[in-house]
């Protein structure tokens, strides 16, 4: 049901880039550190979002420009840390996001409350992110044809979102958005101001691969990253998802609940 292409663009990974951003996150000390990490490092799991922070922690680099659309009030909500040291480790950093949380985001070097269509720069970016944004974009063509003019030659798009095809947000698409916040609220302690409205236009590999290469990128790196994270609030419930997604990968079974992580450099 994935539709999933054939072609491998792996990403450019270690397991101690990993290992280091886990360890930085919730400390190197499993009897200090909290349940939750507890629990996954005994599975040797990591999360869709460490694999995402440390990809943009390789790629941004002392001195470069980064640009993080849909930023909100969090760089990294999980990681505010890496998101301090990224901050002073770039040259220039800005925020953008149409919503008013924008304001309340105080590691970014500049506050732009705007779409990404709408943004002009004087410069371009060596970097730039999109964490959890594209299943919001209703313009896939005239979100990315911003992107491309934003981008230096060989600089990336970091696209970290929802695989449309999962589970959950088949059901997302499927329940109308006023009973969207309650299930987000119980699993995952969201408050109702960050929830927003989904379309999915461009949540499958195929999508991403056929609109970026359509404005002159390529991609670089993609992966599909295993989400155990739907039932994490409680302790026997992470442990029983843990257990599932273990005993599935020893079958060769995808496990259901992804996302996607890709990274297209601009040609």
């Amino acid at each position: 049901m994935n539709g999933r292409p054939q072609a491998r663009a792996p990403l450019k990974l270690a397991k101690r880039d990993l290992v280091k951003v886990f360890q930085d996150k919730y400390g190197s000390d499993s009897t200090v550190m909290g349940w939750g990490p507890r629990i996954r490092s005994r599975f040797a799991y990591f999360t869709p979002d460490d694999y995402y922070e440390a990809t943009v922690s390789r790629l941004v680099t002392p001195g470069c420009r980064w640009l993080d659309v849909g930023s909100g009030r969090n760089i990294f909500p999980s990681n505010r840390r890496l998101a301090e040291v990224l901050g002073r480790r770039c040259g220039r950093l800005v925020g953008l996001d149409p919503d008013p949380t924008i304001e309340e985001n105080d590691l970014v070097h500049e506050r732009v409350r705007a779409n990404i269509e709408e943004y002009h720069a004087d410069d371009s970016f060596e970097v730039i992110t999109l964490r959890m944004v594209a299943e919001h974009v209703a313009d896939p063509e005239a979100a990315v044809a911003a992107l491309a003019r934003l981008t230096t030659p060989g600089g990336h798009v970091v696209v970290y979102t929802i695989n449309r095809w999962s589970p959950i947000p088949i059901v997302t698409y499927l329940v109308p958005f006023r009973f969207h916040h309650l299930p987000k609220r119980l699993l995952w302690k969201a408050q109702e101001r960050d929830t927003f409205p989904v379309v999915y236009r461009m949540n499958t590999r195929r999508a991403l691969q056929r609109v970026f290469r359509s404005h002159g990128f390529a991609e670089s790196e993609f992966a599909y990253l295993d989400d155990c994270r739907t039932l994490a609030v409680f302790r026997l419930t992470l442990i029983l998802e843990l257990s599932i997604w273990r005993s599935l990968h020893a079958l060769g079974i995808t496990y259901p609940e992804n996302c996607l992580l890709g990274v297209y450099r601009r040609c």
